[in-house]
């Protein structure tokens, strides 16, 4: 059971001699693990096996590194089941106030949820400097390719990918991408219904938590796509196809080497890839879909409620502006997730 104080106790992590050469370490070197025992239980509810996890994140460096438009850092364990994002002093402080709530509708959920699964949250201390992470589930598959990816808010204003971001190997595109491709997702009916259920109970507890700005990160594996990217792959000249663009758009070249043949046929591990749904029968071609909320801990303050009185200035009373109140926020985005089914 775990006790109030659990929630702000942090304790030091041992450096092993197995997982570290101590040598290469620098002199000043701490490493701080915050809510351990809230993390452990997380991590167990989430069927996360605490020695496979470890290794995920020390038996290779992590690979992958990009900066979103925040310039925030993220990472991928080696094997890419974990995404390791660096985050500020003051969203440690956020995550101190909402682990408790999120902790306790896990519980309720008994792990089922589609916002993002949090696994561990870290302090690292080199030569006087710190540097905060938290570590989450990762969306999309460490196995299977991600041929286009959306970032999907329920708001049109400004939610299209720029010039500049769509030339990149794999973009983020948004809202107004998805409806000027009429892309669509194919589930069969009882799949469309058991996410709705999920994903409505997890948006009504962050509306009671006020918070709002979080998204449906949407993820597509083509299954036809990645047969002919493994004959690619495995041609003559060794090149790495652009197809085999990993989670956030590195080359697997550049995640270290770490190339993996892909499943055949769209295969996928259910246990580790909690977030994906294989595309229906009647589907016009076979697709899987990963699909999970992030960025779950903007809550609707002063400086909020400011942003939202400037945009609806400039772009009027009736336009879909991101920046809206919890409750209106919410409304507008189940909205247009229910309609991006099929």
């Amino acid at each position: 059971m775990l006790l109030p104080d659990d929630f702000k106790a942090n304790s030091k992590i041992k450096v092993n001699n197995h997982l570290f050469n101590k040598e290469n370490l620098p002199s000043h070197f701490k490493f701080k693990e915050y809510c351990p025992q809230v993390f452990r239980n997380l991590r167990e509810r989430f069927g996360v096996d605490d020695q496979d996890y470890l290794a995920s994140l020390t038996q290779s460096a992590p690979c992958g590194e990009c900066e979103d438009r925040h310039a925030v850092l993220f990472l991928c364990s080696y094997d890419r089941k974990y995404v390791i994002k660096q985050i500020s002093s003051e969203v440690v402080a956020d995550m101190h106030s909402f682990l408790s709530d999120y902790h306790q509708h896990v519980v309720n959920c008994h792990g089922n949820i589609v916002l993002p699964q949090f696994l561990a949250m870290y302090r690292l201390t080199v030569d006087g400097e710190d540097t905060y992470i938290l570590v989450m589930r990762n969306v999309f598959s460490h196995k299977l390719t991600v041929h286009r990816k959306y970032d999907l808010k329920g708001s049109l204003v400004s939610r299209e990918a720029s010039d500049k971001e769509k030339v990149k190997e794999l973009p983020t595109l948004k809202d107004i991408d998805f409806l000027n491709v009429s892309q669509k997702v194919y589930v069969n009916e009882e799949q469309q219904k058991m996410f709705m259920e999920k994903l409505r109970r997890d948006v009504e507890f962050l509306t009671h938590l006020k918070i709002m700005d979080y998204s449906l990160l949407l993820g597509i594996h083509d299954v036809g796509e990645e047969q002919i990217s493994v004959g690619d792959a495995e041609g003559t000249n060794g090149a790495t196809s652009s197809l085999l663009t990993p989670f956030y758009g590195q080359s697997l070249e550049a995640q270290g080497g770490h190339l993996r043949k892909a499943s055949s046929h769209g295969e996928y591990d259910p246990f580790t890839d909690v977030y994906a749904i294989r595309s229906s029968d009647a589907a016009p071609r076979k697709e899987v879909y990963f699909m999970g909320l992030i960025d779950i801990l903007t809550q609707y303050d002063t400086k909020k409620k400011a942003a939202h009185a400037a945009k609806t200035v400039k772009h009027g009373a009736g336009a879909e502006i991101s920046t809206v109140n919890p409750e209106q926020y919410a409304k507008r985005f189940m909205d247009f997730i229910t309609n991006i089914f099929a």
